[in-house]
Order: C-alpha cells, then structure tokens, then sequence
C-alpha cells in the first residue's frame, strides 16, 4: 500500500486528521507500506504541516472540484462516514476504512459504517480506535460495492437507517 487518500469531506473532522497524522497511526500505516498520505481536511482548522510526518510523504488540502483522482490512485481511502463520500469510494473500487464521529448527536453515521461492514465493503472505527484498526485489519475479505446501481445504494440506506417506505 503506497498512497493513502483521507477525506472527511466537505466537513471539519479534526480529530481524525489528527489522529491519522499521530506517530502511531503514522506507523501502522508505514508497517502496512504506506509511503504517502494524502489529506483533504474540508473545513477543519487541523492543517498538518507537509513536514509534520518525516516518515511518510504528506500532501494536504482543503478542496478541489473533483477527488476521483485521489481516490483512484489511492491503494486505501480512509474516510468520514458521510454516505456521499463512502459512495465515491466504493465506487472507486478501493479498500476503505470509514472513521465514525462519534462526537456527533443522532449519529446515522454509525449505522451506514455498520451497514457497510455487516455487508463486507468496508471497515469501520472511530478515531480511538482507529490506530489499532489500522494495524489488525484484513483487507482482503472486503467485498465490492457493485457500482452503477443508484436504486440498490438507496435500498442500501434505508435498510442501514431504518427507513420504511410508504
């Protein structure tokens, strides 16, 4: 795994941005071959210095028009739970690690992460947990998200948040 693409969107998630750039998250991901992290920190005030991981390579940025490309030369995504950022990286193709905010109040977050889990697309943890994640999990029981298929995700998430239909 070269390049790792971490994304929390159009929101602040700063404390996944700091955890994923602490010493040991950055030495999971060293110990997993990582040689570059790639951050799209959104709206966040956490804005690590390009200099702030000396074991890996580090490009930081707020936004851009499109992350497609991040996400297809990424070899993990690591991403907030947002369900538009967990769809454009499933239908990337790559491994994903999806963070939970758990700081958030009535959190949907936790149930599509859970979702998504149950159904071997993704991993998921929360930012105390991600470091250990990082270091344990296998990435080759993860299953694909079959693209292409805009009905099947909004099956997918009204089955993930309890959503009946009329």
């Amino acid at each position: 795994m070269k390049t790792v693409f971490v994304t929390v969107g159009t929101t602040s998630f700063d404390e996944l941005i700091e955890t994923i750039t602490c010493p040991e998250s950055v030495q999971a991901l060293k110990a997993r071959g990582c040689k570059r992290l790639v951050l799209q920190v959104g709206r966040g005030s956490a804005v690590p210095a390009a200099d702030s991981c000396p074991q890996v390579e580090l490009d930081v940025f707020r936004f851009k028009d499109s992350i497609a490309e991040d996400m297809k030369q990424a070899d993990l995504i690591i991403s907030h739970a947002g369900a538009g950022s967990c769809l454009e990286a499933l239908g990337a193709g790559k491994p994903l690690l999806v963070v939970v905010n758990d700081k958030l109040m009535d959190n949907h977050q936790l149930e599509l992460a859970r979702q998504l889990h149950m159904d071997s697309h993704c991993f998921y943890c929360t930012c105390s947990t991600l470091t250990e994640t990082l270091r344990t999990m296998d990435l080759s029981v993860l299953q694909p998200f079959l693209p292409g298929q805009p009905q099947h995700f909004a099956n997918f998430l009204d089955k993930a948040l309890g959503v009946q239909k009329l």
